[in-house]
């Protein structure tokens, strides 16, 4: 260590704080720690033109796992969440995060009218983390053309209505505006029901309906005015929209009477909370209303979908798990090879009294520039397709079976911390039993290994 080129930069001196294998080493008068466990790591990494092919092609390989391994954990995370967050909004567009309908309504379409005049809307505006709060109302019914017939939803928005996710899945036509004042006959219908019964923009709609009292049939003409596309089939095929007072009509409401309110949050995460909120609200008024109102929530309304989407987080858990493992063997092995690679060099460091932790900390610093340059070219690699599938959505989905027509992915810094987090933290724990062999050499029979 003190022979060669080095020697030339530095003096070492031996000191007596930090330990036997501390050394301070002065050049220009200044005088600092000198870590000879790192040096040598370093020194064994950096070495060039070995002639141990078969070990670097395992310590290769080893880095390749941790790369790889860490660039389909990337892919893995963005992707399921992404896939989650997709479809979870595309339902929440259909029915929003809340709905506070009549306690008496099922889960039908058919619903029992509410007041849209409630004294505990501003008090439910006052909720921290509630976006928006707007009326609806839903009658079920059938379209009819010459040669097909379809079952629907007509849903009615109001004047109060988010179209922000309508705008952003709209294929062809406009949305159609709704005034408090005026009625419009414009609809805005799916591409599957506009396929399905070969109708386009422009197109009249002719809808049916039966009221459930008195069982007569009413008869409505509508204006396609837009067709919008979710992917999300049974949605698609179920909900036209239109003017919520043709619904009112329908179902021989007053003006003030609605099927209920929908209320969107900020956080998904807070709907549980919210929820409880808006339920305790809603029944410290139910003395004062006609009828008790009682709040929905979009994964009680669909737990089909919200329960399939949860099941992919256990999905995700086990691949982490699998790869991470698979990582830590690698690289287990190849920590083995570079003991026995360097076997004589442990011979020595005993022969001059270095402690087996010391030699140990040599292996383990050389495993972590391993580990980090393999997690450098997974990381690189896996928030690169991230960025170009965001962008350009190179790999294509069917709609049919994944709601979805390109590959989701939801890169979040958050998750690449972690990752990177708990990759470092188990590889490097996993690394401690292999480096507990370097006790096992004894340094009369090392120096003599070659």
């Amino acid at each position: 260590m003190t022979s060669g080129n080095w020697l030339q930069k530095y003096e070492i001196v031996p000191g007596l704080c930090g330990g036997k294998n501390r050394y301070f080493y002065a050049k220009e008068n200044k005088v600092s720690l000198f870590n000879t466990e790192l040096f040598i790591a370093r020194r064994i990494f950096s070495a060039k033109g070995t002639s141990r092919k078969f070990s670097e092609s395992i310590v290769s390989f080893a880095v390749f796992g941790i790369a790889f391994g860490l660039f389909v954990m990337i892919l893995s995370v963005a992707i399921v969440t992404g896939f989650k967050k997709e479809v979870r909004n595309k339902v929440i567009g259909f029915g929003s995060h809340i709905q506070i309908v009549n306690f008496d309504s099922n889960s039908s379409y058919e619903t029992v009218p509410v007041s849209k005049d409630q004294i505990w809307l501003q008090d439910i505006k006052k909720i921290k983390g509630i976006k928006s709060i707007q009326s609806f109302a839903t009658k079920p019914g059938i379209v009819k053309t010459d040669n097909e017939i379809h079952g629907i939803v007509l849903k009615g928005v109001g004047s109060d209505f988010d179209w922000s996710f309508f705008k952003e899945n709209l294929v062809e036509g406009t949305l159609f505006t709704v005034s408090d004042s005026v009625k419009t006959d414009d609809v805005l219908i799916s591409k599957q029901i506009a396929l399905l019964l070969k109708l386009k923009v422009g197109d009249p709609l002719f809808t049916y309906f039966l009221n459930e009292e008195t069982k007569a049939q009413k008869m409505r003409k509508f204006k396609i005015c837009g067709i919008y596309s979710t992917s999300l089939e049974e949605f698609d095929q179920l909900f036209v929209l239109a003017d919520i007072s043709h619904v009112q009509k329908l179902n021989d409401w007053k003006s003030d009477q609605i099927s209920g309110f929908e209320i969107a949050i900020n956080d998904f995460n807070d709907l549980d909370l919210i929820n409880r909120e808006i339920r305790q609200i809603t029944l410290s008024y139910s003395k004062d209303n006609e009828s008790v109102l009682r709040p929905v929530t979009i994964t009680s309304k669909y737990p089909q979908i919200f329960d399939w989407l949860n099941l992919l987080d256990m999905n995700v858990w086990i691949i982490l798990a699998l790869i991470i493992l698979v990582a830590g063997f690698n690289m287990v092995s190849g920590l083995l090879i570079l003991i026995l690679e360097r076997t004589t060099m442990i011979g020595v460091l005993k022969a001059v009294g270095t402690g087996n932790w010391s030699i140990r900390k040599i292996f383990i610093y050389i495993s972590s520039f391993l580990i980090f340059k393999g997690m450098f070219w997974g990381n690189l690699a896996g928030i690169a397709f991230c960025l170009i599938q965001s962008e350009f959505g190179v790999f294509k989905l069917d709609p049919g079976s994944y709601y979805l027509d390109t590959v989701p992915v939801n890169l979040k810094i958050t998750h690449l911390l972690l990752l990177n987090a708990g990759t470092i933290i188990i590889t490097l724990l996993m690394l401690l039993v292999p480096s507990w062999y370097v006790s096992r050499i004894e340094p009369d029979k090392a120096i003599k290994f070659d």
